[in-house]
C-alpha cells in the first residue's frame, strides 16, 4: 500500500502522536496563549526558583539555543523574570511572577483535559499500558537524544 515503509515505522508513529498531543494542547489552551513548551518552562521554574537556563534545558530536555527565544516570550507576557545570579551576574536566574502564577493555576484543569484527550481512544488498561511502554522507551533512549532529560532538581 501507498507509503506503508513511513506509515508503520515507529519514529512515523511517535512523530504523528507529538502533533497530535500538540495540537490538543494548543486548542485546550489557545485562550491562555500557552504552549507546551510554556508551559513546561513555567512549571520548572515554580518547582525550582531561581533556576538558570542552562539547567533549566536539562530537566525538560528542551535544546538550549531554542529555549532562549522562548524564555524571551515568557518574560515578555510577563510570566517570568529574569535577574542576574548573586554568585555570577552573567547567569540569569528565573522566578515565576504573580501573572506567572496566576496563568499556571488558570492553565492546570485546561492542561489536564488535553492529557486526557490524548489517550481519551483508548480503553483504561490500554491507557496505562502506553504509558509504561512510552516511559520506558524514552527512559531506554534518553542518551541518543540531542537533550538527554536529567530529572533530579
Amino acid at each position: 500500500m501507498f507509503l506503508d515503509d513511513v506509515y508503520g515505522k515507529p519514529g512515523h508513529l511517535i512523530r504523528r502522536a507529538q502533533q497530535i498531543a500538540v495540537a490538543i494542547f494548543v486548542e485546550e489552551c489557545r485562550h491562555l496563549d500557552l504552549t507546551p513548551v510554556q508551559y513546561a518552562v513555567l512549571v520548572a521554574t515554580r518547582d525550582a526558583p531561581g533556576i538558570d537556563a542552562t539547567r533549566l534545558s536539562e530537566v525538560i530536555a528542551y535544546d538550549r539555543s531554542t529555549l532562549g527565544s522562548v524564555l524571551d516570550r515568557v518574560e515578555e507576557k510577563g510570566w517570568v523574570e529574569r535577574r542576574p545570579s548573586p554568585g555570577d551576574r552573567r547567569v540569569k536566574q528565573l522566578f515565576l511572577t504573580e501573572a506567572g502564577a496566576g496563568l499556571l493555576a488558570a492553565a492546570e484543569p485546561h492542561v489536564r483535559r488535553a492529557q486526557e484527550r490524548i489517550v481519551q481512544p483508548l480503553a483504561e488498561p490500554q491507557r496505562q499500558e502506553l504509558m509504561r511502554l512510552l516511559g520506558a522507551l524514552v527512559e531506554l533512549n534518553n542518551e541518543h537524544s540531542r537533550v538527554p532529560l536529567k530529572r533530579a532538581l
